[in-house]
């Protein structure tokens, strides 16, 4: 299913969590992504995310009716392959009714999903990695910048763990050892980034 062929409305929200081009098709960078609870739980006693809050925090966004059919044109080529469409429960921190959102879900039969893996050597690979958009680096401190002021009590210690050991191959200049990944690549979509998995919403 498009975004052309889903709940076609006057307006529409639109979940927002992540972005793109932080890496190339032959060395893709990391970004988060949502995944089905039931694969979620499946995971929770293997990667370090079992004492994860079973929530997610992001930012809603609402799409003006005279922006609609172009914004879900765009969603329709960055976010379709390797995701499917899901309305879910937004429920906004200052307590106000929730609000029904347009998700993307991430399914690991893409070939793009990486799944559970070792903190350190993705730490290396995301001090790495770069893209059209930037270094790979700028998108997980961003995140936890983003988390930190967005949603101070998320309790993602991931992200945090993972800025931290990023932060220590910057400081200990291990970052310019890595073998970067070459700039010269104009990736176009969000589907040529591999994801790493993030908590499912509640």
């Amino acid at each position: 299913m498009t975004v052309q062929n889903a709940q076609d409305t006057s307006e529409f929200w639109l979940y927002g969590y992540g972005q793109d081009h932080r890496g190339t098709p032959e060395a893709p960078g990391r970004v988060v992504t949502l995944i089905e609870r039931s694969y979620w739980e499946q995971l929770k006693d293997k990667d370090g995310h079992a004492s994860a809050p079973d929530r997610v925090w992001g930012v809603a966004y609402r799409i003006i009716p005279e922006k609609v059919a172009e914004v879900k044109e765009y969603l329709d080529i960055r976010e379709i392959n390797g995701y499917s469409i899901h309305y879910a429960p937004f429920q906004p921190a200052d307590g106000s009714p929730s609000i029904n959102t347009l998700v993307y879900i991430g399914t690991p039969e893409n070939d793009q999903f990486v799944g559970p893996q070792d903190p350190q050597e993705l730490a290396e690979h995301i001090a790495r990695s770069q893209g059209p958009s930037g270094p790979n680096i700028d998108y997980l401190l961003n995140l936890e910048e983003a988390l930190n002021e967005l949603a101070p009590d998320s309790g993602d210690v991931h992200i945090h763990d993972l800025a931290r050991r990023v932060r220590e191959l910057q400081s200990s200049g291990k970052v310019a050892h890595l073998n970067p990944t070459p700039t010269t690549h104009q990736q176009k979509h969000s589907t040529e980034e591999a994801e790493e998995i993030e908590d499912p919403s509640p």
